[in-house]
Protein backbone atom coordinates (compact mmCIF):
# COMPACT_ATOMS: atom_id res chain seq x y z
CA UNK A 1 0.00 0.00 0.00
CA UNK A 2 1.17 3.55 -0.88
CA UNK A 3 0.85 7.20 0.52
CA UNK A 4 -0.02 10.32 -0.46
CA UNK A 5 3.07 11.57 -0.50
CA UNK A 6 4.45 8.39 -2.38
CA UNK A 7 1.76 9.16 -5.08
CA UNK A 8 3.19 12.61 -4.75
CA UNK A 9 6.55 11.99 -5.34
CA UNK A 10 5.98 9.74 -8.28
CA UNK A 11 3.99 12.40 -9.78
CA UNK A 12 5.80 15.75 -9.00
CA UNK A 13 7.66 16.33 -12.16
CA UNK A 14 4.84 14.74 -14.53
CA UNK A 15 3.14 16.72 -16.81
CA UNK A 16 0.92 14.59 -18.87
CA UNK A 17 -0.67 12.61 -16.52
CA UNK A 18 -4.26 10.61 -17.56
CA UNK A 19 -6.88 10.46 -15.19
CA UNK A 20 -8.79 7.03 -15.77
CA UNK A 21 -11.83 6.57 -13.93
CA UNK A 22 -14.57 3.98 -12.95
CA UNK A 23 -18.16 3.77 -11.14
CA UNK A 24 -16.30 3.82 -7.19
CA UNK A 25 -15.43 7.56 -8.06
CA UNK A 26 -19.27 8.12 -8.21
CA UNK A 27 -20.12 6.16 -5.17
CA UNK A 28 -19.57 9.43 -2.98
CA UNK A 29 -22.17 10.59 -5.00
CA UNK A 30 -24.87 8.65 -4.68
CA UNK A 31 -24.86 5.90 -7.64
CA UNK A 32 -24.08 2.42 -6.96
CA UNK A 33 -21.22 1.03 -9.01
CA UNK A 34 -21.58 -2.60 -10.53
CA UNK A 35 -19.13 -5.17 -8.15
CA UNK A 36 -18.88 -3.80 -4.94
CA UNK A 37 -21.42 -5.01 -2.26
CA UNK A 38 -24.45 -3.91 -2.68
CA UNK A 39 -23.48 -3.24 -6.29
CA UNK A 40 -25.76 -3.24 -9.20
CA UNK A 41 -25.18 -6.49 -10.46
CA UNK A 42 -26.31 -7.94 -7.20
CA UNK A 43 -29.85 -6.63 -7.48
CA UNK A 44 -30.20 -6.61 -11.12
CA UNK A 45 -29.74 -9.82 -14.01
CA UNK A 46 -26.47 -8.84 -15.88
CA UNK A 47 -28.31 -10.13 -19.04
CA UNK A 48 -30.90 -7.19 -18.95
CA UNK A 49 -27.70 -5.11 -19.90
CA UNK A 50 -27.30 -7.10 -23.39
CA UNK A 51 -28.28 -5.20 -26.38
CA UNK A 52 -30.12 -8.51 -27.38
CA UNK A 53 -32.36 -8.94 -25.17
CA UNK A 54 -33.16 -5.01 -24.44
CA UNK A 55 -33.90 -4.56 -28.13
CA UNK A 56 -36.15 -8.05 -28.16
CA UNK A 57 -37.86 -7.61 -24.67
CA UNK A 58 -40.69 -4.81 -24.22
CA UNK A 59 -40.48 -5.82 -20.32
CA UNK A 60 -36.42 -5.59 -20.14
CA UNK A 61 -36.72 -2.27 -21.58
CA UNK A 62 -39.25 -1.23 -18.75
CA UNK A 63 -37.03 -2.52 -15.93
CA UNK A 64 -34.49 -0.92 -17.43
CA UNK A 65 -36.34 2.47 -17.90
CA UNK A 66 -37.92 2.30 -13.92
CA UNK A 67 -34.07 1.37 -13.05
CA UNK A 68 -33.03 4.90 -14.46
CA UNK A 69 -35.50 6.59 -12.86
CA UNK A 70 -34.98 5.56 -9.61
CA UNK A 71 -30.98 5.19 -9.12
CA UNK A 72 -30.92 9.31 -10.09
CA UNK A 73 -27.93 9.27 -12.22
CA UNK A 74 -28.71 11.86 -14.21
CA UNK A 75 -29.56 14.21 -11.51
CA UNK A 76 -26.39 13.38 -9.32
CA UNK A 77 -23.76 16.03 -8.24
CA UNK A 78 -20.38 15.69 -8.54
CA UNK A 79 -18.44 15.05 -5.23
CA UNK A 80 -14.79 16.03 -3.95
CA UNK A 81 -12.80 13.16 -6.10
CA UNK A 82 -14.26 14.49 -9.52
CA UNK A 83 -13.78 18.38 -8.37
CA UNK A 84 -9.89 17.49 -7.57
CA UNK A 85 -9.16 16.34 -10.91
CA UNK A 86 -11.13 19.18 -12.79
CA UNK A 87 -8.09 21.14 -10.19
CA UNK A 88 -5.36 19.02 -11.91
CA UNK A 89 -6.98 19.92 -14.99
CA UNK A 90 -6.91 23.43 -14.03
CA UNK A 91 -2.80 23.03 -13.36
CA UNK A 92 -2.11 22.44 -16.84
CA UNK A 93 -0.64 18.94 -16.03
CA UNK A 94 -3.16 16.38 -17.48
CA UNK A 95 -3.34 14.90 -20.98
CA UNK A 96 -6.96 14.42 -20.23
CA UNK A 97 -9.65 11.99 -18.47
CA UNK A 98 -10.59 8.41 -19.91
CA UNK A 99 -14.03 7.77 -18.43
CA UNK A 100 -16.51 3.78 -18.05
CA UNK A 101 -18.78 6.39 -16.06
CA UNK A 102 -21.80 7.11 -18.20
CA UNK A 103 -22.95 9.78 -15.39
CA UNK A 104 -21.28 13.12 -16.82
CA UNK A 105 -20.14 13.91 -13.28
CA UNK A 106 -16.81 15.38 -14.94
CA UNK A 107 -18.21 17.91 -16.88
CA UNK A 108 -20.74 18.56 -13.97
CA UNK A 109 -17.27 19.67 -11.81
CA UNK A 110 -15.90 21.54 -14.81
CA UNK A 111 -13.79 19.39 -17.19
CA UNK A 112 -14.37 20.48 -20.33
CA UNK A 113 -15.98 18.17 -22.67
CA UNK A 114 -12.84 17.82 -25.42
CA UNK A 115 -10.82 16.73 -22.39
CA UNK A 116 -13.09 13.65 -21.43
CA UNK A 117 -13.45 10.64 -22.88
CA UNK A 118 -16.47 8.84 -22.04
CA UNK A 119 -15.88 4.83 -23.40
CA UNK A 120 -19.25 3.41 -22.53
CA UNK A 121 -21.48 6.86 -23.40
CA UNK A 122 -23.49 9.47 -21.72
CA UNK A 123 -26.62 8.35 -20.26
CA UNK A 124 -27.40 12.16 -20.30
CA UNK A 125 -28.74 11.38 -23.98
CA UNK A 126 -30.92 9.31 -25.70
CA UNK A 127 -30.64 7.47 -28.78
CA UNK A 128 -33.31 6.48 -31.17
CA UNK A 129 -32.51 2.97 -32.80
CA UNK A 130 -34.43 2.96 -35.33
CA UNK A 131 -33.89 6.78 -37.14
CA UNK A 132 -30.55 7.55 -34.78
CA UNK A 133 -32.26 11.01 -33.39
CA UNK A 134 -30.55 11.65 -30.00
CA UNK A 135 -32.22 13.71 -27.30
CA UNK A 136 -31.61 14.63 -23.70
CA UNK A 137 -32.39 11.95 -21.14
CA UNK A 138 -34.50 14.01 -18.82
CA UNK A 139 -37.50 14.69 -20.79
CA UNK A 140 -37.47 11.12 -21.60
CA UNK A 141 -37.21 9.93 -17.95
CA UNK A 142 -40.28 12.35 -17.14
CA UNK A 143 -42.48 10.56 -19.57
CA UNK A 144 -41.83 7.25 -17.66
CA UNK A 145 -42.24 9.08 -14.40
CA UNK A 146 -45.83 10.12 -16.08
CA UNK A 147 -46.54 6.55 -17.09
CA UNK A 148 -45.00 6.08 -20.12
CA UNK A 149 -43.36 2.34 -19.09
CA UNK A 150 -41.13 1.54 -22.37
CA UNK A 151 -41.27 5.07 -24.23
CA UNK A 152 -40.68 5.14 -28.21
CA UNK A 153 -39.37 7.66 -30.55
CA UNK A 154 -41.34 10.80 -31.12
CA UNK A 155 -39.41 11.28 -34.63
CA UNK A 156 -40.14 7.38 -35.63
CA UNK A 157 -42.25 5.63 -33.45
CA UNK A 158 -38.95 3.38 -32.58
CA UNK A 159 -37.41 1.47 -29.99
CA UNK A 160 -35.56 4.32 -27.34
CA UNK A 161 -32.35 3.45 -25.41
CA UNK A 162 -29.61 5.88 -23.18
CA UNK A 163 -27.04 6.26 -25.20
CA UNK A 164 -24.68 3.98 -23.57
CA UNK A 165 -22.80 1.15 -24.40
CA UNK A 166 -24.79 -2.61 -23.41
CA UNK A 167 -23.19 -5.63 -23.66
CA UNK A 168 -22.89 -6.81 -27.00
CA UNK A 169 -22.21 -3.50 -28.36
CA UNK A 170 -18.82 -1.99 -29.67
CA UNK A 171 -17.24 1.12 -28.05
CA UNK A 172 -17.71 4.20 -30.26
CA UNK A 173 -14.96 4.41 -32.52
CA UNK A 174 -13.58 7.87 -31.93
CA UNK A 175 -13.97 7.86 -28.12
CA UNK A 176 -11.69 4.50 -28.50
CA UNK A 177 -9.32 6.47 -30.77
CA UNK A 178 -9.00 9.41 -28.41
CA UNK A 179 -8.60 7.04 -25.35
CA UNK A 180 -5.68 5.51 -26.69
CA UNK A 181 -4.04 8.81 -28.51
CA UNK A 182 -4.08 10.23 -24.25
CA UNK A 183 -2.74 7.17 -23.08
CA UNK A 184 0.57 6.86 -25.87
CA UNK A 185 0.65 10.40 -25.19
CA UNK A 186 0.56 9.98 -21.01
CA UNK A 187 4.03 10.50 -18.88
CA UNK A 188 1.94 8.99 -15.77
CA UNK A 189 -2.00 7.53 -15.28
CA UNK A 190 -4.08 7.48 -11.93
CA UNK A 191 -6.69 5.12 -11.91
CA UNK A 192 -9.74 5.88 -9.71
CA UNK A 193 -12.50 3.58 -8.39
CA UNK A 194 -11.74 1.21 -11.14
CA UNK A 195 -11.40 -2.59 -10.47
CA UNK A 196 -9.68 -2.23 -14.01
CA UNK A 197 -11.38 -5.46 -14.61
CA UNK A 198 -13.52 -4.48 -17.56
CA UNK A 199 -12.16 -5.02 -21.16
CA UNK A 200 -11.59 -3.34 -23.56
CA UNK A 201 -11.71 -0.46 -21.77
CA UNK A 202 -9.04 -1.60 -19.38
CA UNK A 203 -6.89 -1.85 -22.42
CA UNK A 204 -5.94 2.34 -21.53
CA UNK A 205 -3.91 2.02 -18.75
CA UNK A 206 -2.54 -1.36 -20.24
CA UNK A 207 -0.97 0.88 -23.26
CA UNK A 208 -0.49 3.83 -20.73
CA UNK A 209 2.40 1.62 -19.22
CA UNK A 210 3.45 0.24 -22.53
CA UNK A 211 4.05 3.60 -23.98
CA UNK A 212 6.02 4.26 -20.47
CA UNK A 213 3.93 5.81 -17.96
CA UNK A 214 3.81 5.09 -14.35
CA UNK A 215 0.65 3.27 -12.87
CA UNK A 216 -1.10 4.99 -9.71
CA UNK A 217 -4.21 3.06 -8.30
CA UNK A 218 -6.10 4.83 -6.16
CA UNK A 219 -9.34 2.45 -5.04
CA UNK A 220 -11.15 0.71 -2.25
CA UNK A 221 -10.67 -2.62 -2.60
CA UNK A 222 -8.36 -5.01 -4.86
CA UNK A 223 -8.06 -4.15 -8.87
CA UNK A 224 -7.17 -6.51 -11.51
CA UNK A 225 -3.33 -4.19 -12.14
CA UNK A 226 -2.43 -4.21 -8.39
CA UNK A 227 0.99 -5.77 -9.21
CA UNK A 228 1.54 -3.57 -12.07
CA UNK A 229 1.13 -0.33 -9.98
CA UNK A 230 4.17 1.44 -9.24
CA UNK A 231 1.56 3.37 -6.29
CA UNK A 232 -1.32 1.91 -4.76
CA UNK A 233 -3.54 3.55 -2.45
CA UNK A 234 -6.76 1.75 -0.58
CA UNK A 235 -8.65 5.07 -0.28
CA UNK A 236 -11.79 6.88 -1.35
CA UNK A 237 -11.52 8.82 -4.14
CA UNK A 238 -13.22 12.02 -2.41
CA UNK A 239 -10.64 11.88 0.27
CA UNK A 240 -7.50 10.89 -1.60
CA UNK A 241 -7.49 12.87 -4.33
CA UNK A 242 -7.75 16.31 -2.89
CA UNK A 243 -5.15 15.42 -0.79
CA UNK A 244 -3.28 14.62 -3.72
CA UNK A 245 -3.62 17.90 -5.70
CA UNK A 246 -2.31 19.62 -2.49
CA UNK A 247 0.69 17.47 -1.79
CA UNK A 248 1.45 18.32 -5.86
CA UNK A 249 0.89 21.96 -5.08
Amino acid sequence: MGTIAAIADLLHLKRRILVFTGAGISTESGIPDFRGPGGVWTKVDPADFTIDRYMSSVETRRRSWKMRTETGAIWADPNDGHRAITDLWQTGRMVGCVTQNIDGLHQKAGLPDDSVVELHGNAHMTICTGCRDRTPTGPVLARVIAGEEDPDCPACGGILKADVVFFGELLPDRATERAFEMATEADAIIAVGSTLSVFPAAHVPLQAMRSGAPLVIVNVGPTEMDELASVRLEAAAGTALPALIAALG
